[in-house]
Protein backbone atom coordinates (compact mmCIF):
# COMPACT_ATOMS: atom_id res chain seq x y z
CA UNK A 1 0.00 0.00 0.00
CA UNK A 2 1.46 3.45 -0.10
CA UNK A 3 1.69 4.58 3.13
CA UNK A 4 1.53 2.22 6.45
CA UNK A 5 -1.60 3.90 7.72
CA UNK A 6 -5.06 1.91 8.12
CA UNK A 7 -6.95 1.89 4.08
CA UNK A 8 -9.89 3.69 4.72
CA UNK A 9 -12.82 1.85 3.13
CA UNK A 10 -15.80 3.22 2.15
CA UNK A 11 -19.27 0.76 2.17
CA UNK A 12 -22.73 2.07 1.38
CA UNK A 13 -25.34 -0.89 2.39
CA UNK A 14 -28.32 1.47 1.87
CA UNK A 15 -27.67 2.59 -0.90
CA UNK A 16 -28.62 -0.77 -2.41
CA UNK A 17 -25.36 -1.47 -4.31
CA UNK A 18 -24.88 -5.15 -2.57
CA UNK A 19 -26.15 -7.30 0.47
CA UNK A 20 -24.89 -6.50 3.95
CA UNK A 21 -23.40 -10.66 4.17
CA UNK A 22 -21.70 -9.71 0.81
CA UNK A 23 -19.89 -6.42 1.90
CA UNK A 24 -18.88 -8.27 5.07
CA UNK A 25 -17.12 -10.87 3.65
CA UNK A 26 -15.31 -7.99 1.02
CA UNK A 27 -14.15 -6.19 4.57
CA UNK A 28 -13.05 -9.05 6.14
CA UNK A 29 -11.01 -10.22 2.62
CA UNK A 30 -9.66 -6.55 2.68
CA UNK A 31 -8.70 -6.89 5.95
CA UNK A 32 -6.97 -10.36 5.38
CA UNK A 33 -5.11 -9.12 2.51
CA UNK A 34 -4.07 -5.49 4.34
CA UNK A 35 -0.76 -5.12 5.44
CA UNK A 36 -1.88 -1.98 7.02
CA UNK A 37 -5.54 -3.08 8.56
CA UNK A 38 -8.23 -1.13 7.42
CA UNK A 39 -11.31 1.52 9.06
CA UNK A 40 -14.53 0.65 7.54
CA UNK A 41 -17.05 3.44 7.37
CA UNK A 42 -20.44 3.17 5.98
CA UNK A 43 -21.70 6.97 6.40
CA UNK A 44 -25.23 7.37 6.10
CA UNK A 45 -25.68 11.23 5.98
CA UNK A 46 -24.07 13.86 3.85
CA UNK A 47 -22.41 15.17 6.62
CA UNK A 48 -21.01 12.01 8.21
CA UNK A 49 -19.71 11.02 4.30
CA UNK A 50 -17.68 14.33 4.67
CA UNK A 51 -16.10 13.92 8.00
CA UNK A 52 -15.07 10.24 7.01
CA UNK A 53 -13.38 11.61 3.22
CA UNK A 54 -11.56 13.99 5.07
CA UNK A 55 -9.87 11.37 7.16
CA UNK A 56 -8.39 9.94 3.78
CA UNK A 57 -5.35 13.05 3.69
CA UNK A 58 -2.07 10.33 3.13
CA UNK A 59 -4.23 7.08 3.24
CA UNK A 60 -5.47 4.69 0.64
CA UNK A 61 -8.88 4.61 0.14
CA UNK A 62 -10.97 1.31 -0.70
CA UNK A 63 -14.37 1.97 -2.57
CA UNK A 64 -16.99 -1.14 -2.02
CA UNK A 65 -19.76 -0.38 -4.66
CA UNK A 66 -20.38 0.94 -8.18
CA UNK A 67 -19.67 3.67 -10.10
CA UNK A 68 -21.36 6.36 -8.22
CA UNK A 69 -19.67 5.26 -4.98
CA UNK A 70 -16.19 6.21 -6.60
CA UNK A 71 -18.21 9.42 -8.25
CA UNK A 72 -19.28 10.54 -4.62
CA UNK A 73 -16.05 9.42 -3.44
CA UNK A 74 -14.04 11.83 -6.02
CA UNK A 75 -16.69 14.40 -5.46
CA UNK A 76 -16.19 15.08 -2.27
CA UNK A 77 -12.27 14.66 -2.87
CA UNK A 78 -12.21 18.03 -5.15
CA UNK A 79 -14.80 19.70 -2.94
CA UNK A 80 -12.07 19.61 0.43
CA UNK A 81 -9.29 20.11 -1.58
CA UNK A 82 -7.82 16.02 -1.11
CA UNK A 83 -6.87 16.18 -4.83
CA UNK A 84 -2.63 15.82 -3.68
CA UNK A 85 -2.87 14.15 -0.38
CA UNK A 86 -5.18 11.23 -1.10
CA UNK A 87 -3.53 7.81 -1.61
CA UNK A 88 -4.52 5.46 -4.21
CA UNK A 89 -8.01 4.34 -4.92
CA UNK A 90 -9.07 0.93 -4.96
CA UNK A 91 -12.42 -0.54 -6.45
CA UNK A 92 -14.34 -3.91 -5.62
CA UNK A 93 -17.34 -3.32 -7.76
CA UNK A 94 -20.55 -4.40 -6.51
CA UNK A 95 -23.23 -1.78 -8.33
CA UNK A 96 -25.19 -2.17 -11.05
CA UNK A 97 -23.27 -1.40 -14.42
CA UNK A 98 -19.85 -1.44 -13.00
CA UNK A 99 -18.34 0.39 -15.77
CA UNK A 100 -14.98 2.15 -14.30
CA UNK A 101 -14.30 -1.48 -13.52
CA UNK A 102 -14.96 -2.69 -16.71
CA UNK A 103 -12.91 0.08 -18.43
CA UNK A 104 -10.13 -0.07 -15.89
CA UNK A 105 -10.03 -4.42 -16.54
CA UNK A 106 -10.63 -4.97 -12.38
CA UNK A 107 -12.20 -8.53 -12.11
CA UNK A 108 -16.41 -8.37 -11.55
CA UNK A 109 -15.63 -11.35 -9.46
CA UNK A 110 -15.41 -9.41 -5.89
CA UNK A 111 -12.73 -11.85 -4.24
CA UNK A 112 -10.28 -11.63 -7.45
CA UNK A 113 -11.00 -7.34 -7.44
CA UNK A 114 -9.89 -7.73 -3.40
CA UNK A 115 -6.81 -8.41 -4.49
CA UNK A 116 -6.44 -5.75 -7.18
CA UNK A 117 -7.66 -3.30 -4.60
CA UNK A 118 -5.33 -3.70 -2.54
CA UNK A 119 -2.21 -5.16 -4.20
CA UNK A 120 -3.25 -3.10 -7.67
CA UNK A 121 -0.92 -1.19 -9.62
CA UNK A 122 -1.71 2.71 -9.78
CA UNK A 123 -3.05 4.16 -12.60
CA UNK A 124 -2.98 7.86 -13.00
CA UNK A 125 -6.93 9.04 -13.68
CA UNK A 126 -8.66 11.82 -15.36
CA UNK A 127 -11.16 13.70 -14.07
CA UNK A 128 -14.17 16.47 -16.03
CA UNK A 129 -15.21 19.20 -13.93
CA UNK A 130 -17.14 21.38 -15.12
CA UNK A 131 -17.46 25.72 -14.08
CA UNK A 132 -19.48 25.03 -10.55
CA UNK A 133 -17.01 22.07 -9.67
CA UNK A 134 -18.92 19.35 -10.58
CA UNK A 135 -16.93 15.78 -11.19
CA UNK A 136 -17.46 13.46 -13.73
CA UNK A 137 -15.42 9.95 -13.63
CA UNK A 138 -17.06 7.87 -16.44
CA UNK A 139 -19.39 9.79 -18.71
CA UNK A 140 -21.82 12.59 -19.00
CA UNK A 141 -24.93 12.83 -21.49
CA UNK A 142 -27.13 15.45 -22.22
CA UNK A 143 -30.62 15.42 -24.34
CA UNK A 144 -32.48 11.84 -24.46
CA UNK A 145 -30.46 9.68 -21.98
CA UNK A 146 -30.71 12.07 -19.52
CA UNK A 147 -34.50 12.77 -20.06
CA UNK A 148 -34.75 9.27 -20.16
CA UNK A 149 -32.96 8.21 -16.44
CA UNK A 150 -35.01 10.97 -14.72
CA UNK A 151 -38.23 9.61 -16.12
CA UNK A 152 -37.11 6.17 -14.95
CA UNK A 153 -36.49 7.50 -11.67
CA UNK A 154 -39.85 8.85 -11.36
CA UNK A 155 -41.28 5.16 -11.71
CA UNK A 156 -38.32 3.40 -10.76
CA UNK A 157 -40.17 1.77 -6.91
CA UNK A 158 -43.07 0.37 -8.91
CA UNK A 159 -41.45 -0.79 -12.17
CA UNK A 160 -37.69 -1.99 -11.21
CA UNK A 161 -35.44 -2.73 -13.95
CA UNK A 162 -38.22 -2.23 -16.36
CA UNK A 163 -38.55 1.79 -15.39
CA UNK A 164 -35.36 2.74 -17.73
CA UNK A 165 -37.54 0.78 -20.40
CA UNK A 166 -40.18 3.27 -19.90
CA UNK A 167 -38.39 6.02 -19.27
CA UNK A 168 -37.01 5.47 -22.46
CA UNK A 169 -39.86 5.12 -23.87
CA UNK A 170 -41.80 8.48 -22.74
CA UNK A 171 -38.44 10.42 -23.66
CA UNK A 172 -39.01 9.17 -27.16
CA UNK A 173 -42.36 10.00 -27.52
CA UNK A 174 -42.31 13.57 -25.71
CA UNK A 175 -39.01 14.91 -27.02
CA UNK A 176 -38.09 15.00 -31.17
CA UNK A 177 -34.64 16.56 -30.57
CA UNK A 178 -32.69 19.78 -29.17
CA UNK A 179 -31.30 22.49 -30.95
CA UNK A 180 -27.45 22.75 -29.34
CA UNK A 181 -24.57 24.10 -29.79
CA UNK A 182 -21.21 21.79 -29.32
CA UNK A 183 -18.13 23.54 -29.33
CA UNK A 184 -14.75 21.26 -28.54
CA UNK A 185 -10.98 22.92 -28.07
CA UNK A 186 -12.42 25.97 -29.58
CA UNK A 187 -13.97 24.10 -32.78
CA UNK A 188 -17.50 24.57 -33.42
CA UNK A 189 -18.73 20.75 -33.89
CA UNK A 190 -22.27 20.82 -34.23
CA UNK A 191 -24.04 24.82 -34.31
CA UNK A 192 -27.73 23.93 -33.36
CA UNK A 193 -29.11 24.88 -36.89
CA UNK A 194 -30.81 21.14 -36.53
CA UNK A 195 -31.32 19.50 -33.38
CA UNK A 196 -29.46 16.76 -31.84
CA UNK A 197 -30.34 13.48 -30.24
CA UNK A 198 -27.55 13.11 -27.54
CA UNK A 199 -24.59 14.14 -26.68
CA UNK A 200 -22.09 12.32 -24.97
CA UNK A 201 -19.28 13.59 -23.32
CA UNK A 202 -16.97 10.35 -22.21
CA UNK A 203 -13.94 9.80 -20.43
CA UNK A 204 -14.54 6.02 -19.79
CA UNK A 205 -15.63 3.74 -22.94
CA UNK A 206 -18.81 2.31 -21.71
CA UNK A 207 -22.35 2.67 -19.68
CA UNK A 208 -25.32 1.13 -18.33
CA UNK A 209 -23.07 -2.22 -17.41
CA UNK A 210 -20.65 -2.82 -21.30
CA UNK A 211 -22.65 -0.54 -23.57
CA UNK A 212 -19.95 0.99 -26.11
CA UNK A 213 -20.78 4.36 -25.80
CA UNK A 214 -17.31 5.85 -26.42
CA UNK A 215 -15.02 2.55 -28.11
CA UNK A 216 -12.37 4.48 -28.46
CA UNK A 217 -11.85 6.91 -25.60
CA UNK A 218 -8.83 6.07 -23.28
CA UNK A 219 -8.43 7.07 -19.42
CA UNK A 220 -4.75 7.87 -20.15
CA UNK A 221 -4.55 10.55 -23.03
CA UNK A 222 -5.76 13.28 -21.37
CA UNK A 223 -9.03 13.93 -23.84
CA UNK A 224 -12.46 13.20 -23.51
CA UNK A 225 -14.76 11.76 -26.51
CA UNK A 226 -17.21 13.41 -27.72
CA UNK A 227 -20.21 11.74 -29.10
CA UNK A 228 -23.10 13.72 -31.31
CA UNK A 229 -25.93 11.94 -32.47
CA UNK A 230 -27.97 13.90 -34.70
CA UNK A 231 -30.59 11.39 -36.08
CA UNK A 232 -33.96 12.36 -34.77
CA UNK A 233 -36.25 10.60 -36.81
CA UNK A 234 -38.04 7.26 -35.62
CA UNK A 235 -35.85 4.78 -37.73
CA UNK A 236 -32.71 6.63 -37.03
CA UNK A 237 -33.31 6.26 -32.79
CA UNK A 238 -34.26 2.83 -33.62
CA UNK A 239 -31.02 2.33 -35.60
CA UNK A 240 -28.92 4.30 -33.19
CA UNK A 241 -30.00 2.84 -30.28
CA UNK A 242 -29.34 -0.68 -32.12
CA UNK A 243 -26.17 -0.19 -33.37
CA UNK A 244 -25.29 1.54 -29.90
CA UNK A 245 -25.66 -1.96 -28.59
CA UNK A 246 -23.10 -3.16 -30.64
CA UNK A 247 -20.40 -0.47 -30.42
CA UNK A 248 -21.21 0.25 -34.10
CA UNK A 249 -22.87 3.55 -33.68
CA UNK A 250 -19.78 5.51 -34.31
CA UNK A 251 -19.50 4.31 -38.10
CA UNK A 252 -23.07 6.07 -38.82
CA UNK A 253 -23.45 9.11 -40.60
CA UNK A 254 -25.83 10.67 -38.28
CA UNK A 255 -22.81 10.40 -35.42
CA UNK A 256 -20.07 12.10 -34.61
CA UNK A 257 -17.15 11.66 -32.49
CA UNK A 258 -14.47 13.82 -31.77
CA UNK A 259 -11.92 14.45 -28.98
CA UNK A 260 -10.65 17.24 -26.45
CA UNK A 261 -10.51 18.52 -23.92
CA UNK A 262 -12.48 21.47 -23.46
CA UNK A 263 -16.43 20.76 -24.12
CA UNK A 264 -18.84 23.27 -24.27
CA UNK A 265 -22.90 22.40 -24.64
CA UNK A 266 -24.86 25.30 -25.52
CA UNK A 267 -29.11 25.07 -26.07
CA UNK A 268 -30.00 27.80 -28.39
CA UNK A 269 -33.48 28.28 -26.84
CA UNK A 270 -34.98 28.08 -23.53
CA UNK A 271 -37.14 25.36 -24.77
CA UNK A 272 -34.13 23.60 -25.54
CA UNK A 273 -32.29 23.71 -22.03
CA UNK A 274 -31.29 20.38 -21.71
CA UNK A 275 -30.60 17.44 -18.45
CA UNK A 276 -27.44 16.58 -17.28
CA UNK A 277 -26.92 12.67 -16.23
CA UNK A 278 -23.24 12.31 -14.83
CA UNK A 279 -22.25 8.70 -13.85
CA UNK A 280 -26.17 7.95 -14.27
CA UNK A 281 -27.43 10.60 -11.55
CA UNK A 282 -29.22 13.12 -13.00
CA UNK A 283 -28.69 17.04 -11.99
CA UNK A 284 -31.92 19.24 -10.91
CA UNK A 285 -33.29 21.25 -13.38
CA UNK A 286 -32.29 22.00 -16.93
CA UNK A 287 -29.46 23.98 -18.22
CA UNK A 288 -28.39 26.48 -20.98
CA UNK A 289 -25.44 25.20 -21.09
CA UNK A 290 -22.50 24.05 -19.48
CA UNK A 291 -18.71 23.34 -19.79
CA UNK A 292 -16.67 20.80 -18.95
CA UNK A 293 -12.80 20.58 -18.61
CA UNK A 294 -10.58 17.64 -18.20
CA UNK A 295 -8.46 17.40 -15.19
CA UNK A 296 -5.50 14.87 -16.20
CA UNK A 297 -4.23 12.56 -14.01
CA UNK A 298 -5.66 13.77 -10.77
CA UNK A 299 -5.95 10.72 -9.06
CA UNK A 300 -4.83 7.10 -9.45
CA UNK A 301 -6.88 3.92 -9.67
CA UNK A 302 -5.75 0.38 -8.60
CA UNK A 303 -5.39 -1.79 -11.95
CA UNK A 304 -4.48 -5.81 -12.35
CA UNK A 305 -0.68 -5.82 -13.66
Amino acid sequence: MTTDRSVLVLVNVSAGSSEEERVDQVCRALEERSEAGVEVQDPGSDEAYSRAVATAGGRDVVVVGGDGSVHRLLQEVVDQGLEDALGVVGLVPTGTGNDLARDAGIPLDWQEAVDVAVHGRPSGRGLLADEDGHVVVNVVHCGVAAEATAHAAEVKGLLGRLSYVWGALRAGLTRRGWHLRVVVDGRTVVDGSDPVLMVSVALGSSVGGGTPIAPEARHDDGLADVVVASGTSPWARIGFARDLRRGRHTRRDDVRVVRGREVVVEALSARDAFRVNADGDVADGRLRGRRWTVLDAIWRLRVAD
